[in-house]
């Protein structure tokens, strides 16, 4: 994603790569009204603890909707430049959903990560569409995203592309009647 020219043009910079990779990186940012993201995703372990901290992102976050941070220790909304807003809710994945559907205003909801946080949206039957970018790297750490969702081809329509890039982007697609 950050070789191609959607990103580089997101930071007000020419140049970039084209291809898939670039067309699933310019579908990321189109038609979503709300996000939802787990606490690792929005810092560092203990950024809880740190009343001034505000995201990796610095003071204009690239998502410029509202944002919903699924956390155990929540605190108040935190408004960013470019219309951002961070919301900390203490949340099942269902109850989440429902605030950000109803802050998207008849838009998407993206469910930005990380693993733990997709996968109990998944598990719950909430995701009508997944896209998730493998990488040939073996870190041998991490949460392992598969892991309880066996037969995922029952309920989703699966396709893989593979880019010169070396990724594997991979989309699932709700079967009708399947996610809601």
């Amino acid at each position: 994603m950050f070789g191609t020219r959607f990103w580089l043009e997101m930071g007000g910079h020419p140049g970039g790569t084209e291809g898939a990779d670039h067309a699933f990186a310019h579908r990321h940012g189109e038609g979503f009204g709300a996000e939802i993201m787990g606490a690792g995703k929005f810092g560092p372990p203990g950024w809880q603890d740190d009343p001034d901290w505000k995201g990796w992102w610095g003071p204009n976050p690239p998502f410029h909707t509202p944002v919903f941070v699924l956390t155990h220790r929540p605190r108040a909304s935190i408004e960013m430049d470019g219309g951002t807003t961070y919301h900390f809710l203490d949340a099942t994945p269902g109850e989440a959903l429902e605030q950000a559907r109803e802050a998207a205003d008849g838009q998407d909801v993206r469910i930005g990560g990380g693993v733990t946080v997709v996968r109990d949206f998944v598990a719950a039957g909430l995701v009508d569409h997944l896209h998730l970018v493998q990488v040939p790297i073996v870190l041998g750490r991490g949460v392992r995203v598969w892991d309880g969702l066996e037969a995922l081809d029952r309920t989703f329509d699966i396709e893989a592309t593979s880019t010169a890039s070396g990724v594997t982007h991979l989309t699932f697609t709700a079967k009708r009647g399947e996610a809601r």
